[in-house]
C-alpha cells in the first residue's frame, strides 16, 4: 500500500511541475513582444554604422545593375513583345470598329433631327389646318367623308451629306 501511495505522490509531483512550467510556456508566448530598449545602451554603433554603409552599397549596386540591363539588354528584363502584338492589332481593330460605329450613331442622329422638325412642322399645320376645318368656309361638313385634306406647298427636301474623304 505504501508503494501505491508513493508512485501516486511521485505521479501527482510530476504533473504539477508539468503544469506549472506549461503556464510559464504560455505566458512567455503573450510576452514575446520584441522590446527594442533593452540593450539600447550597448549597441556599437560603429557597428551599426557599417552595416547600413553595406546594405547602402548593395542597394547601389542593384539599382546600377538594373539600370545597365535597361539600357543594354532589356529583353531580359521585359515581357516578349511578340506575343502582345496580336493582342494589340486585335485592340486596335475593335478601336476602328467602335470609331465607326459612333460616326454612323452621329449620322443617325442627324438625320432623325431633321425628321423630327419635318414631322413637328406637319403637325404643326395640321393643327393650325385642323382649327381651320372646324369652322368650314364654303358650308360643307367637316368629317372624315369631306375628303382628302389638302397639303400646303411647304414641303421639304432632305438631302443625304456627302463625306469628304481626305
Amino acid at each position: 500500500m505504501t508503494f501505491k501511495l508513493g508512485s501516486l505522490l511521485l505521479v501527482l509531483a510530476v504533473l504539477m511541475v508539468l503544469v506549472t512550467a506549461q503556464r510559464r510556456r504560455q505566458n512567455t508566448r503573450t510576452n514575446d513582444e520584441w522590446n527594442y530598449r533593452d540593450g539600447a545602451d550597448r549597441v556599437n554603433m560603429r557597428g551599426v554604422a557599417n552595416l547600413t554603409q553595406v546594405l547602402d552599397d548593395w542597394r547601389f549596386d542593384i539599382l546600377n545593375q538594373m539600370k545597365g540591363l535597361l539600357q543594354n539588354d532589356h529583353q531580359t528584363l521585359l515581357p516578349d513583345y511578340s506575343r502582345i502584338q496580336p493582342l494589340s492589332e486585335a485592340l486596335d481593330d475593335l478601336f476602328k470598329e467602335f470609331n465607326a460605329l459612333k460616326e454612323r450613331l452621329g449620322e443617325l442622329t442627324e438625320k432623325f433631327t431633321t425628321i423630327e422638325s419635318f414631322i413637328d412642322e406637319v403637325k404643326a399645320s395640321r393643327a393650325n389646318t385642323g382649327g381651320q376645318a372646324s369652322a368650314p368656309s364654303s358650308g360643307a361638313a367637316a368629317g372624315p367623308a369631306s375628303g382628302p385634306i389638302q397639303r400646303q406647298g411647304g414641303r421639304r427636301v432632305i438631302r443625304k451629306k456627302t463625306a469628304q474623304s481626305t
